[in-house]
């Protein structure tokens, strides 16, 4: 496989995984990170990290809305959960 092959696949792989964490609206970043390692937030970093390496200016801001889609305050009314409380003690 050609380096431009390679390339090309892991961008597809790339836009079905953002594709994917779009659509699973109800899996919180909180989940994510504990999980995995990573959310959203981090594939937003990552981005704007490689733009800028490319000499591409890109906000956090713009990063963000490229990986959730929408702007991240308006996915963070629409989807993000509160803090899970513990569950009380019955005692």
């Amino acid at each position: 496989m050609d380096e431009q092959m390679r390339t090309e696949l892991e961008a597809a792989a790339f836009r079905r995984l953002v594709e994917h964490l779009r659509e699973r609206s109800d899996l919180q970043n909180i989940d994510l990170m504990k999980l995995a390692g990573f959310c959203r937030n981090c594939l937003a970093n990552w981005y704007q990290e490689a733009a800028a390496a490319q000499g591409v200016s890109l906000s956090k801001e713009e990063a963000r809305e490229i990986i959730y889609g929408v702007p991240y305050e308006t996915w963070r009314a629409t989807f993000q959960k509160g803090p899970k409380k513990p569950p009380k003690d019955s005692s």
